[in-house]
C-alpha cells in the first residue's frame, strides 16, 4: 500500500512537538494523532487531553477529523481549549497600556 508523509503538531506555551510520520494512504486525521504518540511526548498532560481534541490542517479546523483523509504533506494540528475569553484578554491588554 502507498505511504504518504504527514506531520502532527501540538504545542504548549513552553514546549512544542512536530512529529513527522509516514502513514498509509487513506489514514484519517484522528488516526495520525494516535500514531504520533503525543501522550508519550507530553507526560505532564493527562492522556485524555489527546483522545478527542479539536483538529485542523494548516490552521483550518476540521469538522469531521475521524473521516478526513490526509493528503501528502498535510500538517495535522491539535488545538487546546482557550484558557481565557478573547474579549477579556483584549480588555486586559488595553488596560495595561493605559
Amino acid at each position: 500500500m502507498a505511504e504518504i508523509a504527514v506531520e502532527v503538531a501540538f504545542a504548549l506555551p513552553g514546549h512544542q512537538a512536530v512529529v513527522a510520520l509516514s502513514v498509509p494512504l487513506g489514514t484519517t486525521a484522528s488516526e495520525a494523532v494516535v500514531l504520533a504518540n503525543l501522550p508519550g511526548r507530553f507526560p505532564e498532560l493527562p492522556a485524555e487531553a489527546f483522545e478527542q481534541p479539536d483538529l485542523g490542517i494548516f490552521g483550518r479546523r476540521l469538522r469531521e477529523p475521524a473521516t478526513h483523509r490526509l493528503r501528502a504533506g498535510d500538517r495535522v494540528e491539535l488545538y487546546r481549549p482557550l484558557t481565557i475569553d478573547p474579549k477579556q484578554a483584549r480588555l486586559a491588554r488595553a488596560a495595561e497600556k493605559r
